[in-house]
């Protein structure tokens, strides 16, 4: 779970922002600030994320974080797209222009997931996939196999499909810890699902994925051990 705390002073931002915040299972707010001179600092030592806003009564957003010695991870929220380098330049993970729609936070959010939390190597381990502006909740276990569809991947599991937008070689990344494994250059296949070998097809219940030449001889490797 991602703590976090919103700081901004325009109540129909902060109320646009909850409710993004409160749609989105894996993360839990902690406050809600109009000045950075009102957060208590133990409140800093206790979450992963900040929502920033720049053009803050008292002290702007980014003096405001120039004078933490160890800051969060910041997510800036600002009508004002000027102060993006500035912003970059203090090691914020992103900048949100508003008005912002859900899918640029929740893109967002999901950098911050990535370098927050890290996969166990746990086939029950929960993720969250967000596609058709609705989150699909799924395990490592329950996935199939994915396919790679232009700029989108789709990872079948054993009773949806689920379209999102991202690449296969992060999903290869993020499964390199997992029973996973390339067989094509459009396709990653969970081992453990595999119900037989043929040839240069792999069967997997009512699906026969290819198998390419540049990954046929680690794939015999990984199932010859």
């Amino acid at each position: 779970m991602i703590q976090c705390i919103i700081l901004e002073d325009e109540a129909s931002a902060v109320e646009i922002l909850q409710g993004y915040i409160d749609k989105t299972p894996f993360i839990n707010l902690l406050g809600v600030y109009e000045s950075g001179l009102d957060v208590p600092p133990s409140q800093l030592q206790k979450i992963d994320l900040l929502f920033l806003d720049i053009q803050l009564p008292e002290l702007n957003g980014l003096s405001f974080l120039k004078t933490l010695h160890q800051p969060p991870k910041v997510i800036v929220t600002s009508a004002f797209p000027g102060y993006a380098i500035e912003a970059f330049e203090e090691a914020v993970i992103d900048y949100l222009v508003k008005p912002y729609s859900y899918e640029r936070f929740y893109k967002a959010i999901m950098r911050i997931r990535e370098q927050t939390l890290t996969l166990k190597k746990d086939k029950n381990e929960q993720l969250f996939l967000y596609a058709d502006k609705t989150i699909y909740k799924t395990t490592i276990e329950d996935i199939l196999f994915l396919k790679a569809e232009i700029d989108y991947v789709k990872v079948v599991t054993v009773d949806k499909q689920i379209l999102i937008l991202d690449s296969l070689q992060n999903w290869e990344e993020k499964l390199s810890e997992f029973n996973f494994i390339r067989t094509h250059r459009s396709y990653i296949v969970n081992l453990d699902k595999i119900e037989k070998v043929s040839g240069n097809q792999v069967f997997i219940e009512n699906t026969i994925i290819p198998i390419g030449k540049t990954y046929k001889e680690k794939f015999i490797a990984v199932l010859k051990n």
